[in-house]
């Protein structure tokens, strides 16, 4: 392992960091075709129009049965392989979660409803083929990192079950995540939206329905799978008023839901652990922690599967919520009740 001195003349975060939590994959498949036949709506047979996952298995001995979809940001014109997709996958390993890194088709040549249908199949084939990677699929979920992060919380909000007489056996198989984990997530294709991700999602001049249908705060309902929400107040490029939103619409749905805000957080700081050109920032850099003991506490990393309650209102939290928290400068007050209803401070 190659390790940078920082500024200060510390050890690079980055290699404390997978030296401290064993963030490394055990293993990585050759990508998987969604469609080995070809994916619908393709263009051509070329790299760009074929969507796969890529498998990021933990040691099998580490194996919790937890999975996750991952999903990187670049605005739906990119996919941030390296600074995000690829660490947040080798940090699931470590949580002994198995990561399935999507590459879905991307604007110019695709726009929606192509990207959501990537991911959709993405999360069914996972539950078609869970025994080979000895995935729970009673606990799969996503991550999502900005315009990936609206791809998540779409997939979170516009799911079904199957469809039982499908031909295809993949589509049997319900394309809802059991949780979601979104970073500084383009939410809502409003006012507030981050404006490339909006046209190259939906075109130039999208109707009104569109803008209303992929807005995705709109669409929470209780089946809304429980959330772990993390964005920088001062977020320039997605406003923070995009989790704010999704976060809010949450709570009114009575889906669990936790908001962790930063007030220093520049758009894209990934893991924040200098991988992939991200920033090091050990302040940042709480985040997968938090996520971690988040998953932990709500079952998601257990064999037996639990069911997250409702999030609190603002203020002290109350017996069975999940309440926000917010990043004050320096130090910072997390605490949580767990599904017994004991409140505890987060590890720091």
């Amino acid at each position: 392992m190659q390790y940078r001195l920082c500024s200060r003349g510390l050890l690079c975060l980055a290699a404390l960091l997978a030296v401290a939590s064993g963030a490394v994959a055990q293993s990585v498949s050759a990508p998987e075709p969604l469609w080995p036949k070809g994916a619908p709506g393709a263009l051509g047979s070329a790299d760009g129009d074929t969507p796969t996952l890529t498998v990021y298995a933990p040691a099998t001995a580490k194996n919790t049965g937890a999975a996750a979809l991952v999903c990187g940001g670049g605005g739906y014109s990119a996919i941030a392989f390296d600074a995000e997709s690829i660490p947040a996958a080798k940090w699931l390993n470590g949580l002994g979660v198995t990561a399935f890194v999507l590459k879905y088709r991307l604007a110019p040549a695709y726009r929606h409803p192509v990207e959501m249908q990537d991911a959709q199949r993405a999360m069914r084939w996972v539950r078609a083929n869970a025994k080979r990677f000895g995935v729970d699929t009673h606990r799969l979920g996503v991550v999502g990192f900005s315009a990936g992060g609206h791809l998540a919380a779409t997939i979170a909000t516009h799911n079904d079950q199957g469809n039982p007489a499908a031909g295809d056996t993949v589509d049997r198989h319900s394309c809802r995540p059991n949780f979601q984990i979104l970073l500084y997530p383009v939410i809502t294709m409003d006012t507030l939206n981050h404006g490339s991700s909006r046209g190259n999602l939906l075109g130039p001049n999208p109707p009104a329905d569109l803008l209303e249908l992929l807005s995705n705060e709109k669409h929470v309902t209780a089946t809304t799978p429980p959330a772990f929400i993390v964005h920088g107040k001062d977020d320039e490029r997605v406003p923070v008023a995009n989790s704010r939103l999704y976060y809010e619409a949450l709570g009114k749905a009575g889906v669990a839901a936790t908001l962790k805000l930063y007030d220093h957080g520049p758009h894209g700081f990934g893991l924040a652990d200098g991988a992939g050109g991200t920033p090091v920032d050990p302040v940042l850099a709480t985040w997968p922690g938090l996520a971690g003991e988040w998953l932990k506490t709500s079952g998601f990393l257990d064999a037996a599967t639990t069911t997250l309650r409702a999030p609190s209102p603002e203020g002290e939290p109350q017996a069975g919520y999940v309440p926000v928290a917010e990043h004050r400068g320096a130090a910072f007050r997390v605490r949580h009740r767990d599904l017994a209803g004991r409140l505890h401070p987060v590890p720091q």
